[in-house]
């Protein structure tokens, strides 16, 4: 089973990075399912500054060294595409690797762990649930802002951190194996979201056909679109620096709309038992479409365009298909805090699935509209 892990004496860790000043504590920072994450605290003569050190899980990232290279690219690109365009504040708008004392990006400790380091963001704020629809425009405009930084990377091809991250046709693959073997005799438990994931299996190709008939296409893109992977400033709201940089690697635009739906829409936090309280939120929907295309309108194709209101509904599913293949096997990758955590996971995927089924003339409405 996933869990959460022992703290690590972080002082030891800490002194491997150009930091200066005295090292004070180190806290667990944030709430992601996958990373050790930690914010540190160092004393020195002008005050106490704070930086983020953060654990890969290797067990997720198989090859941690084509991650960090891939953060090492994206971050110094979207750095000068800001400078070049003048923006103010830029160690708030683009994560700041801090190099080991050695000169790398990244620190491998004694036991093959590899550790990176950023630069706190002060004065800004990451949001499991997302209360305003303000905030919700603001985070869709930054992941936006974010994949136009990004469509004139020069080659190569960034690496494909985690294989496949986002074929829906191989992810529903893996739980069809996962629903034969029934290693840890879980399947009897969730026969109505297995039934449910059955009835659905048309929609699991129809982005990968799009995709293969050249109708959408390649490009940099986030691939973990929680909203609570934009930092929002503190005084303005401005949705300022995109984070989590783990799964930024080649993919579909609308990949990355489809689940700031999946987060955004949701009125709960995704893991709630009370499912009565599950139900795509339509005014959150609009806010996020005006966002998104106020920054990617002017690069996205018309394919792009029809297909965002579906995008939504496929991600959804396609999330809580993973949630469901790991509770079947064992809780393996999502980090979990109780028996039966992937499970309440998958039916609240599959409630906002349904929701978003229920809503599609809205949804196509407010798109329409949107799109003048």
């Amino acid at each position: 089973m996933a869990v959460l892990k022992q703290k690590p004496d972080l002082r030891p860790v800490a002194k491997q990075f150009a930091i200066g000043g005295d090292f004070e504590e180190a806290r667990s920072y944030g709430t992601g399912h996958i990373n050790d994450t930690y914010a540190a605290t160092f004393n020195r003569a002008d005050g106490a500054v704070r930086y983020i050190l953060q654990r890969i899980n290797h067990h997720v990232f198989k090859n941690p060294a084509a991650v960090m290279q891939n953060i090492e690219r994206v971050t110094a690109h979207v750095r000068r595409k800001l400078e070049a365009a003048g923006a103010g504040q830029i160690d708030r708008r683009v994560l700041t690797l801090v190099p080991t004392r050695a000169g790398r990006a990244w620190h491998e400790d004694a036991d093959g762990n590899t550790w990176r380091c950023y630069l706190f963001i002060e004065g800004a704020t990451t949001y499991d649930q997302i209360g305003t629809t303000r905030q919700a425009s603001e985070a869709a405009r930054a992941f936006g802002e974010f994949q136009k930084l990004l469509a004139d990377l020069p080659a190569p091809r960034l690496h494909d951190t985690i294989p496949d991250f986002h074929h829906t046709r191989r992810r529903f693959d893996a739980l069809r194996a996962a629903i034969e073997t029934d290693t840890c005799n879980r399947a009897a438990d969730v026969k109505r979201e297995i039934r449910f994931c059955l009835q659905r299996e048309p929609m699991v190709d129809v982005l990968l056909n799009l995709r293969a008939q050249g109708a959408l296409a390649e490009r940099v893109t986030h691939n973990d679109t929680k909203l609570n992977n934009v930092m929002l400033d503190d005084a303005t709201g401005e949705g300022i620096c995109v984070i989590d940089l783990d799964t930024v690697m080649p993919g579909l635009a609308l990949d990355d709309f489809g689940d700031m739906c999946r987060s955004a829409c949701r009125p709960t936090l995704e893991d709630v038992r009370d499912l009565s309280k599950v139900e795509a939120r339509m005014d959150m929907f609009e806010a996020l479409v005006g966002g998104y295309l106020a920054s990617a309108g002017e690069f996205l194709n018309t394919a792009e365009k029809e297909h965002l209101a579906f995008s939504a509904r496929l991600i959804t599913f396609e999330i809580g298909v993973r949630f469901l293949t790991d509770y079947l096997e064992g809780d393996r990758y999502f980090k979990t805090r109780r028996p039966g955590h992937n499970a309440d996971r998958t039916r609240v995927q599959f409630k906002m699935v349904e929701s978003f089924e229920q809503h599609e003339d809205d949804m196509n409405r407010i798109l329409k509209a949107a799109r003048g």
